[in-house]
């Protein structure tokens, strides 16, 4: 099973899922009335600390692009698991497509290809990370900004 769907003429979205109950096997059962489905997707949650089994919504791709629509047709607004579920055409991500991080993008933006060329402010690059003047020490190389707390013995603001 795929994390994005191959065929969004036929690949519905369903949104609005009880992530605690609802499968892959459960939503399979309840659009397999409307065509043969090709796959079902639940998109996992991000934080490693979560309990759901999936992020609330999923992807269904049927064989035929006729089955996706009567599917919406007649389950969009319905309920499942007490909740009213809503149920429509999955959109392709058109950045994706074209071979660009699309929304959703797993890839950092400072990571991604030209983006420290192009907003780096053209100053030198090491490992990563843009090198200039401190503003805060006047612009002077080599200054430490932490010289002269060395005699502090107490934190917080000095008493007048």
């Amino acid at each position: 099973m795929d994390d994005e769907p191959r065929r969004p003429n036929s690949t519905i979205f369903v949104a609005n899922l009880d992530p605690t109950h609802v499968t892959t096997s459960t939503l399979s059962e309840v659009f397999i009335p409307f065509g043969e489905i090709l796959d079902v997707t639940l998109p996992k949650p991000e934080a490693p600390s979560s309990t759901d089994l999936h992020r609330g919504f999923g992807y269904v791709e049927f064989e035929d692009a006729n089955d996706a629509k009567e599917a919406i047709n007649n389950m969009d607004q319905s309920e499942l698991y007490g909740r009213v579920i809503k149920v429509a055409m999955a959109k392709p991500d058109v950045k994706r497509d074209q071979g660009q991080p699309g929304l959703g993008s797993t890839i950092a933006i400072w990571e991604q290809e030209g983006y420290l060329n192009k907003y780096g402010g053209g100053q030198g690059d090491v490992d990563g990370a843009v090198v200039g003047q401190d503003d805060r020490n006047g612009g002077e190389e080599g200054e430490d900004p932490m010289q002269g707390l060395e005699e502090l013995d107490v934190a917080g603001p000095r008493r007048a």
